[in-house]
């Protein structure tokens, strides 16, 4: 079993940062994509940024020049630093991973975060 805690969601002012950071724990041979995605109420969950095993890194156009994604492989964690937040950035915040679990038979898996909320006040 894999999983995965979300930490640094909050309320921050339109024009200011916020770091999130997703780590994953328990039976893990490797993490292949790392992503977050954002919901916002009454909204789909659409992809933010994702970035593979290799480092190659995909924003969607609303965050790019804004929000960096980065990884830990050693920590099995990844991170979205979000800078120039805008109100329309307020939504809940989900981490996801595709995990490859130890053991006799080579699974792949997705797994996601619980979530952490992001509210950005005008």
């Amino acid at each position: 079993q894999v999983q995965l805690v979300e930490s640094g969601g909050g309320l921050v002012q339109a024009g200011g940062s916020l770091r999130l950071s997703c780590a994953a724990s328990g039976s893990i041979f490797s993490i292949n994509a790392m992503g977050w995605y954002r919901q916002a109420p009454g909204k789909q969950r659409d992809l933010v940024a994702v970035i593979t095993s290799g480092g190659s890194t995909q924003y969607a156009d609303s965050v790019k020049g804004r929000f960096t994604i980065s990884r830990d492989n050693a920590k099995n964690t990844v991170y979205l630093q979000m800078n120039n937040l805008k109100p329309e950035d307020t939504a809940v915040y989900y981490c996801k991973m595709v995990v490859t679990i130890s053991g006799p038979i080579v699974l792949k898996y997705d797994y996601w975060g619980q979530g952490t909320q992001v509210t950005v006040s005008s």
